[in-house]
């Protein structure tokens, strides 16, 4: 489908829908299909999200499914990863290596579609996010890594490290007290790279979402320095348009868009309930919900070959995009060699000739010595020679010794420092750390106490 056939595409109706809808649609109806054939899931929030999905993956994102590791591509992270039926489902229409057999296999014993993403097991899942608000942490450590990158690569002209992360939070992330360790460490780090969206759907398994959970989260998350939106409906398609592309141009802070939506919606009957949090609809009530969505097939997993055509062609955007970016590196490696050369080496996760060359030696006729201190003179010997190695406490530097001397403080207004203060912060620490690793180019360490350690044993274990 070229540019050309893609506007009249926009301008056509199929089966009695627009192409937007059919493709929204296509994903509900994949998102319902796979949990009601494995009989276990979440259907609802892939229904009620799908037009977030269908707008990011057909128009925003900047990626190439047929190269899912391109370095400059944007990240998304679904971080209710509950709701991976949703991510799925736009990975295997937007032209990833995700076949439909696959989703019909969802939560199947050696299928790519596991109940919750898993890194490296789905090409495009970029985290793995079964612990609530970890996704959210690690977006948060790949917005930081990113700006680094970009501080010290890119020049004028070079925009050779410009790219968003993207991520989808629910309730149960936000209260999870991980994500509000991460979210103030954003703000105060102003990423203006990160463009999050809250589900607000006020839904959990127990009930209403009041049951436990009355704050403002908009006005909490403006307290922590990000710049804040509230779209009042998540079908309305031009507000979620406008509200992306104000988040793409705040620079200097991070975005939150606080998005109303129905849980299962389409459903006649589980619709807005906690029912359709964590189970199918029931075979029935999928046909009935096909029904109230104007979706004249009752055959599971169907997919229209227009809905297939248009979202495919972010394959096509992709490849160009991708092609963009390595002209731009090809003349950046022109006039900039040995930048060019630094910032291959970081991304490729080498290390530099020599790095451990005057590495310390402790025999035991020095004497005794405390760890922490034996500790921080390798730090600082590795970091002479390793400028990617960014070092982390945790409000610990004075006790964990491990401070990179002439490195630097990193803040909102410094990117070029290789010192991260973490604030009293463990569990965000945790989840930054991994998603730093993630994301390639830097090579990043965190350092508490370690009765604090177990604070961290969520983003560990992942």
């Amino acid at each position: 489908m070229t540019a050309n056939t893609r506007d009249k595409a926009q301008g056509a109706t199929y089966y009695g829908m627009d192409i937007e809808h059919l493709c929204i649609n296509t994903i509900r109806t994949l998102s319902m299909d796979g949990v009601q054939k494995a009989n276990s899931g979440h259907p609802g929030t892939p229904m009620a999200l799908a037009p977030i999905n269908f707008l990011l993956y057909s128009e925003f994102l900047k990626h190439n499914p047929r190269d899912p590791h391109w370095h400059d591509r944007d990240r998304f992270i679904l971080s209710a990863g509950h709701a991976s039926m949703l991510l799925y489902s736009s990975l295997y229409l937007s032209g990833y290596d995700l076949s439909l057999e696959e989703l019909k296999n969802f939560r199947q014993w050696g299928s790519k579609t596991p109940g919750h993403p898993e890194f490296t097991h789905t090409p495009g899942v970029e985290t793995t996010t079964g612990p609530l608000g970890q996704g959210f942490g690690n977006g948060v450590g790949m917005g930081l890594a990113a700006r680094w990158l970009a501080e010290r690569f890119n020049k004028p002209g070079f925009d050779v490290v410009n790219h968003h992360i993207y991520s989808i939070c629910s309730d149960g992330d936000l209260m999870e007290g991980v994500s509000s360790e991460a979210a103030s460490i954003a703000g105060f780090l102003k990423l203006g790279n990160l463009i999050y969206f809250y589900d607000d759907n006020n839904i959990t398994i127990d009930g209403p979402a009041t049951l436990a959970f009355r704050e403002d989260v908009g006005k909490r998350f403006e307290a922590y320095g990000w710049h804040i939106q509230h779209v009042d409906d998540v079908n309305d398609l031009d507000a979620l348009r406008s509200s992306i592309r104000a988040a793409q141009g705040e620079k200097d802070r991070p975005s939150l868009i606080v998005v109303k939506s129905t849980i299962a919606y389409g459903s006649p009957n589980k619709a807005n309930t906690a029912e359709a949090h964590g189970s199918p609809l029931g075979k029935d009530e999928v046909v009935l919900t096909k029904q109230n969505l104007g979706w004249p097939w009752e055959e599971p997993f169907y997919v229209p070959d227009e809905a297939l055509q248009y979202m495919r062609q972010a394959v096509v955007r992709g490849e160009e995009a991708q092609g963009k970016w390595n002209d731009l590196m090809s003349r950046y490696e022109a006039e900039f060699p040995d930048a060019a050369a630094e910032l291959k080496l970081f991304l490729s996760g080498g290390l530099p000739e020599g790095w451990d060359d005057e590495l310390p030696e402790f025999p035991p006729e020095k004497g005794p010595m405390a760890t922490r201190s034996s500790s921080g003179q390798t730090v600082n010997a590795i970091a002479k020679k390793v400028d990617n190695l960014l070092s982390g406490a945790a409000d610990l530097y004075p006790s964990t010794d491990v401070y990179i001397k002439e490195g630097g403080d990193l803040s909102g207004d410094n990117f070029m420092a290789r010192n991260i203060h973490y604030g009293i912060r463990e569990h965000g620490m945790g989840a930054i750390l991994q998603g730093m690793a993630l994301h390639k180019g830097v090579i990043p360490f965190g350092s508490t106490f370690l009765l604090f350690y177990d604070y961290m044993r969520p983003p560990l274990r992942l």
